[in-house]
């Protein structure tokens, strides 16, 4: 399982490699409904993925199994890397909520950023930074020493992915419709993308809860379009979001000893992955500066 904010991939594959069966459903969000709800949700898929494995051939003589059978073959294990699993707490009880399911007592469980480590790092070690609808890093030497960050919200000093970004967009929507703050497309723009006639309307409707807040998220690439066409209250905006993702790089980078000789910085989530040539530009220019 790979769970991010805003949805969650379960894989099954057999001991081979090859891949049986794939699905993909909502996001596992702990903080919101609870932890055994969070479970809940992604529990489901696993068993839609598992009820989705071709049954393996009949020996010559035996008994085809049912066609509604459950898990035609056993699981050897689970291995779940999920956002908002950032505290070994947290580790912990998800492993027991895994294996209280049934499927296998071997689970492994990880923060998301490792599973974008282990995919994108050639050599198995390096630095992850995801920028998906939240942002998180984590750093992994060569010795195999690691470095984490908190990644819990403003309030352990993260600032940036989809949905911050969405929030910052409306922010200067805002205060440009109202004379706070300089003028710029994103007035325009945030309206128009929610079918309003002001800026404020979305703000109002936000705050009743016309809009859900999660809907701000889908303001960050409404954000980029108006930075690519050269807006400059939007380009600062995308500009503190590259300043974020290469500041949580390097210091991985420091605090591993891996300023100074090759390392693979591996870059993922919805934001980086849509490789927007303003953010893209910005994050490169900063790696290339601080650590060459």
């Amino acid at each position: 399982m790979d769970g991010g904010n805003s949805k969650t991939d379960v894989l099954v594959a057999d001991t081979s490699g090859t891949v049986l069966a794939t699905v993909r459903g909502p996001g596992y969000r702990p903080h919101e409904g609870g932890l055994d709800h969070a479970v809940a949700t992604v529990a489901s898929l696993v068993d839609r993925a598992l009820a989705d494995v071709p049954s393996p051939p009949a020996a010559a003589g035996a008994s085809a199994r049912p066609v509604a059978a459950p898990a035609p073959y056993p699981v050897a294990a689970l291995s779940a890397y999920m956002a908002n699993v950032d505290l070994p707490d947290e580790e912990d009880a998800l492993v027991k909520a895994l294996r209280s399911r049934g499927w296998t007592d071997r689970v492994t469980v990880g923060n998301d950023t490792l599973a974008l480590l282990h995919t994108g790092a050639r050599r198995g070690w390096g630095v992850a930074v995801v920028c998906g609808a939240g942002i998180n890093c984590v750093g992994v030497g060569p010795d195999g020493a690691s470095v984490r960050f908190p990644s819990l919200g403003a309030h352990t000093g993260d600032w940036g992915g989809g949905g911050t970004l969405g929030e910052a967009a409306l922010w200067h929507a805002v205060r440009a419709e109202d004379g706070r703050g300089p003028a710029t497309a994103l007035t325009a723009a945030v309206a128009a993308h929610f079918g309003a006639a002001t800026a404020l309307d979305v703000g109002i409707a936000v705050h009743l809860g016309d809009v859900h807040r999660d809907r701000l998220l889908t303001l960050a690439p409404v954000l980029m379009d108006v930075a690519e066409a050269g807006d400059p209250v939007a380009l600062s905006v995308v500009d503190r979001q590259a300043e974020e993702i290469a500041v949580l790089g390097t210091v991985a980078l420091r605090r591993l000893g891996l300023l100074d000789r090759p390392a693979e910085v591996v870059l993922g989530g919805g934001v980086l992955a849509a490789r927007r040539p303003p953010l893209m530009a910005g994050v490169r220019r900063r790696f290339a500066a601080a650590a060459p």
